[in-house]
């Protein structure tokens, strides 16, 4: 403890980039939601005409076809057809984020353009795809960044999405240091909203984390907004739990996320969508001390604490903090996810207080 949490000193092992507009590079399931449709080659109709008639009914025009070997599974667009690309904002493992401004209004917008070239696997092919699709499918909820669309030209993926000019809630958090209840409860409503929202959608986060949402503008209380879904997935349902009357869901086996925020059962390599309130509640920690709740100079060392040390509620500032707020830290950051918060209950607690 006594740490501050940063970048220099935060191992991470899932993908990181500037400004929010990060990159995921960790191996994991592609999947599609339930009502997804990816967009299928359209049918080639062709007309023949009659020898009696052939000048009555003009030809009907043949749809193109999607260019081959596409990530997209349709034909090449020219981003800048729409919209001029500017200033660099941030840059990442897999490409750049610029500043981009629509031609037909002049509004302005974020685009992440993707390297083709840097997808050298399926996995990673799919991983992109994937992450456009939970996009789409989440665009337009509240503390969610807007998807604008999608292109797709020979050399790269570009991803249009809603402008957030106040930065990540990780540079906040380092000014300041730390937040008072009231303001910690504040943000972390945004997180676990995002978090419940997810959940509702069939949507897993797994990376969770301070970088990876932005304020809307540099006003002291701008709107939060996720940005990264890089690592999400979408749940699957494997069977209906006879005793709790629900479905339930797929165990997940693949370590994903980032050191400070993974969730115990990450580590055991067998977790549901529980893991997004464990990180959550790494974020609530976090905000009212300015510290994580597991901290030491390994990446080992921070999975060893995550596993197995207690929650430090000793150092300053926490004599000072409500036992209310510990008792939410607790809730949220309980070891036996089956004991563990719902996204709904927090959200309910963070309510009532």
């Amino acid at each position: 403890m006594g740490q501050c949490c940063s970048r220099a000193t935060a191992p991470d092992s899932g993908r990181g980039g500037a400004n929010g507009y990060g990159y995921s590079n960790q191996a994991k399931p592609a999947q599609a939601p339930p009502s997804y449709n990816p967009p299928q080659q359209a049918a080639e109709v062709r007309y023949t005409p009659s020898a009696t008639n052939s000048s009555a009914v003009p030809p009907v025009a043949v749809p193109p076809k999607p260019t081959a070997d596409t990530i997209l599974g349709k034909q090449y667009e020219d981003v800048r057809s729409v919209y001029s690309l500017g200033k660099e904002l941030g840059r990442g493992q897999f490409g750049v984020t610029y500043l981009c401004t629509e031609i037909a209004s002049g509004r302005q917008y974020a685009c992440k353009s993707i390297s083709k070239r840097k997808l050298v696997s399926k996995a990673d092919r799919e991983d992109i795809r994937r992450e456009i699709q939970i996009m789409q499918h989440l665009s337009g909820q509240p503390n969610i960044v807007e998807f604008r669309g999608a292109y797709e030209d020979k050399s790269n993926v570009h991803v249009v999405m809603e402008l957030c000019a106040g930065g990540e809630l990780f540079d906040r958090i380092i000014a300041k240091g730390h937040y008072t209840e009231r303001a910690a409860a504040t943000i972390c409503r945004a997180v676990v909203n995002v978090v419940n929202i997810c959940h509702f959608m069939g949507v897993m986060h797994r990376d969770l984390k301070p970088e990876n949402f932005l304020l809307a503008t540099k006003e002291e209380n701008a709107m939060l907004k996720a940005t990264d879904f890089g690592l999400s997935v979408f749940i699957e349902e494997v069977g209906v739990s006879l005793s709790l009357y629900c479905q339930t869901g797929k165990m997940y086996r693949d370590i994903v996320g980032s050191a400070y925020y993974v969730a115990p059962e990450v580590l055991r390599r067998s977790y549901g969508k529980e893991i997004d309130v464990w990180s959550a509640g790494v974020i609530l920690y976090i905000l009212l001390s300015g510290v994580p709740p597991f901290w030491a100079e390994t990446e080992k060392g921070i999975f060893d604490a995550i596993l197995h040390e207690e929650i430090d509620f000793e150092s300053q500032p926490w004599p000072s903090i409500s036992e209310s707020a510990k008792d939410l830290v607790r809730k949220m950051l309980t070891r036996d996810p089956k004991k563990r918060l719902t996204s709904a209950q927090v959200l309910r607690k963070l309510l009532r207080n």
